[in-house]
């Protein structure tokens, strides 16, 4: 309990009130008259204060959080009282959380609920806690206000920002994909030796519909052809040192982690099944998923996936894959290369690619695209702009050599990379490599 700004006036006053009595001593009457009456409005303004037990809150969570998207959460408060309590409220947010909206002050009409709506922005991935929320009451009089703890702990988790997925999934129902910059192309050579009869899908084109077999059957039927393959991909992210650093409000790892989720999503509306497997530090392993719950297996095998101090070890890796995938599987390696990564990671996709098609996603720093951008103003400009085309020209001399040695690569920014990635899957599976 602490007195409130309206209480510290007035005792400022009285002791100004004081103050003048020493020097006026017809003064002293009022101001024991005031101190009195001061004393006696404060305590029985004290005992209106109400009982814990007489506020609750309750707390409404979305099902999941996403990095970096704004979610609502819903306070309920509840009081017992016959009159309006002024309160200002704030929810016991985990640290690595924002909230917009809050606190929140104002009055809680009598023996009724109220819901507060605010926006919470998560910084971090992985399981969560909000502790009960902090409310501040107002006394009857307004002389003191307390802090109630009110409400439950409630556990919740944070996964990788979906929503590049969930847009990818609306614009595929309509055959719209283009409008996300991803690009179906019709695979070259291919057998149209028939398959199989199935159920009609979401995006199936109309020139598949069995009509003899939808005819018979009062419902939509396509045809399947052997083209169709239950491949495999295994995302292999590098949770090393390196994938700690910045890009924009994101770590390049959590960026790479969004650029999973999609080309998962993709692969698997493909009718390929999905793994994923760490390095740098990470040693686990999902086993290739396909099919209706995969996705969600995806989600809550990644969302805790951290990055670490340790060095990434591509050869390690490698051996590692190769270990656990003995069937033929697209390798896909997310990493952040570095000029002193050729002979390392030559030697490991050659190992790979005695068994695998590998592909290299890399990610590349927009703010070295920024900073190249701008004007040279004086000598360390011009030494920071001329490191930076040396590093620049590694890079791209070591991009040039993987793809002199028939790997494949994606090199793009953290905005592009999904997308980009998106692409070269589909290319490499309409160029019948996978």
């Amino acid at each position: 309990m602490r007195p409130t700004l309206f209480t510290l006036r007035l005792l400022s006053a009285w002791t100004v009130l004081g103050l003048l009595a020493s020097i006026w001593p017809q003064l002293q009457m009022a101001w024991m008259v005031c101190g009195g009456l001061l004393g006696i409005l404060a305590t029985a303004d004290f005992f209106t204060l109400p009982h814990s037990r007489k506020l609750s809150l309750e707390r409404t969570l979305p099902g999941r959080f996403a990095l970096g998207v704004s979610s609502q959460v819903t306070l309920t408060l509840r009081h017992t009282l016959q009159r309006p309590l002024k309160v200002s409220v704030h929810d016991g947010l985990p640290d690595v959380a924002t909230a917009e909206g809050l606190p929140w002050s104002g009055k809680l009409p009598p023996q009724q609920h109220t819901d507060l709506v605010y926006n919470a922005h998560f910084t971090k991935r992985g399981q969560h806690q909000f502790t009960p929320a902090h409310v501040l009451v107002e006394s009857g009089l307004g002389f003191w206000q307390r802090q109630y703890r009110p409400g439950p702990v409630s556990e919740t988790r944070c996964y990788p920002n979906y929503e590049p997925v969930v847009r990818f999934a609306l614009l595929a129902t309509a055959n719209r994909e283009e409008q996300m910059g991803i690009v179906k192309r019709k695979r070259t050579g291919a057998t149209l030796d028939f398959h199989q009869l199935r159920e009609y899908q979401d995006g199936d084109v109309l020139s598949r519909v069995d009509w003899k077999a939808t005819s018979r059957r009062q419902s939509l039927v396509s045809r399947d052809y052997e083209e169709q393959k239950n491949q495999s991909v295994i995302l292999v992210p590098d949770c090393g040192r390196r994938m700690r650093a910045q890009d924009g409000e994101l770590t390049q790892f959590d960026h790479c982690l969004n650029a999973m989720l999609l080309i998962a999503f993709i692969a698997l509306r493909q009718g390929d099944e999905v793994g994923v497997t760490g390095f740098g530090g990470a040693q686990r392993w999902l086993k290739p998923v396909k099919g209706a719950p995969a996705m969600p297996k995806l989600l809550n095998h990644l969302y805790d996936y951290e990055t670490t101090t340790e060095p990434s070890d591509f050869i390690e890796a490698a051996e590692r894959v190769m270990a656990l995938q003995k069937r033929r599987a697209l390798i896909i390696l997310l990493t952040n290369l570095r000029t002193e990564d050729t002979s390392h990671l030559t030697k490991a996709v050659k190992l790979l690619q005695k068994r695998h098609l590998v592909l290299v996603a890399t990610l590349r720093e927009a703010e070295l695209e920024t900073r190249a951008d701008k004007p040279i103003a004086n000598l360390q400009d011009a030494a920071a702009y001329g490191a930076l085309c040396h590093y620049n020209e590694q890079r791209n001399h070591l991009l040039h050599s993987l793809r002199a040695n028939r790997i494949f690569t994606v090199d793009e920014t953290a905005q592009n990379l999904p997308i980009a990635l998106a692409n070269q899957y589909l290319d490499l599976k309409a160029s019948g490599r996978i």
